[in-house]
């Protein structure tokens, strides 16, 4: 067989499938996610009564500043520090200001002492204050976060992964240049915490094989998905009530950059700390075949973008 013959059995091999895709992902996949939500996953147990209560919605109006959301999944060991870290600097604020706070820690199906861990500090705090949920199957950190975000009740909304790896007093940095480009928490608006400065320093800690997936990585992003951010993999995230509404991660700042959603970088603090539960390979590939798929879904329409709720 020639070599065009064999060319051009790949191209239709290639458009059939590219076909077959798309029929799929159009028959199997809503315009708009719908996020399924078990009843006990409504309720919080708030531990001195003893009893449990519902979790409000985030269509409600706000009541506190600042929701800040945790997914963790197994982080029994890793959670107690980086709440430690996270609560002593929100209690240091809020006695200083009439600044006002919640952390929800959602448990994504963990398996270990997780939830004990948080209810300990829920005890500690109040529910008012520190509420925990608890997922019954293990939904990924962008399905814990989406949960929390359907609970807060904050003007603006933070994820801060539980490892604790960015300083949680980073967020002030966050706050101000979220303050700098919105009028108010009404409008849309996205502040993410950046590593991309300290690129450098991780290629020079790094095998090679590392920085060949994390050059691939990013190139998958800025060619299927985000291109006006450097880094869109930080966890530490700061949006406004809206924003907040519309996504998550790199889908929610896919639609941000659609949207025109005003985005910023703000360089954090960030050390790398032991306990990951990536495996780097697998876990890079099943992150670039996401980025594709969320890529290919909204460009056939399998996925839309809400306009109507944006302009609202």
């Amino acid at each position: 067989m020639s070599l065009q013959c064999i060319l051009f059995t790949c191209l239709v091999i290639l458009i059939a499938f590219i076909l077959v895709l798309f029929v799929v992902q159009r028959l199997v996949t809503t315009p708009l996610p719908i996020i399924k939500k078990h009843k006990k996953e409504s309720r919080y147990f708030d531990p001195i009564i003893g009893n449990d209560a519902e979790f409000p919605s985030i269509e409600e109006e706000p009541t506190l500043d600042l929701s800040v959301i945790i997914p963790a999944f197994n982080e029994e060991k890793r959670l107690p520090i980086m709440l430690d870290e996270c609560l002593e600097f929100l209690e240091e604020k809020s006695k200083q200001s009439s600044f006002t706070y919640e952390v929800i820690v959602v448990s994504d199906g963990s398996s270990d002492g997780t939830i004990s861990v948080a209810l300990q500090y829920s005890e500690r705090h109040t529910t008012d204050k520190f509420r925990v949920m608890e997922l019954i199957e293990n939904r990924g950190k962008g399905g814990a976060v989406r949960l929390g975000i359907l609970s807060a009740r904050g003007r603006h909304l933070l994820f801060a992964d539980a490892d604790g790896a960015t300083k949680f007093s980073d967020y002030e940095k966050l706050d101000v240049t979220l303050r700098d480009i919105t009028k108010n928490w009404e409008e849309d608006a996205i502040v993410i915490g950046s590593r991309a400065h300290l690129e450098e320093e991780a290629i020079a800690s790094r095998s090679l094989f590392r920085t060949f997936l994390m050059y691939g990585f990013h190139f998958l992003v800025w060619l299927f998905a985000v291109r006006s951010v450097r880094d869109t993999q930080c966890g530490f995230k700061l949006l406004t009530r809206p924003a907040a509404r519309k996504a998550f991660d790199v889908e929610l700042l896919y639609i941000a950059e659609r949207l025109n959603i005003p985005i910023r970088e703000v360089a954090v603090n960030w050390k790398e700390i032991e306990g990951s539960k990536l495996t780097p390979f697998w876990s890079w590939l099943q992150m670039g075949v996401d980025l594709f798929l969320i890529w290919f879904r909204y460009t056939v329409g399998a996925w839309r973008v809400d306009l109507k709720s944006h302009s609202n």
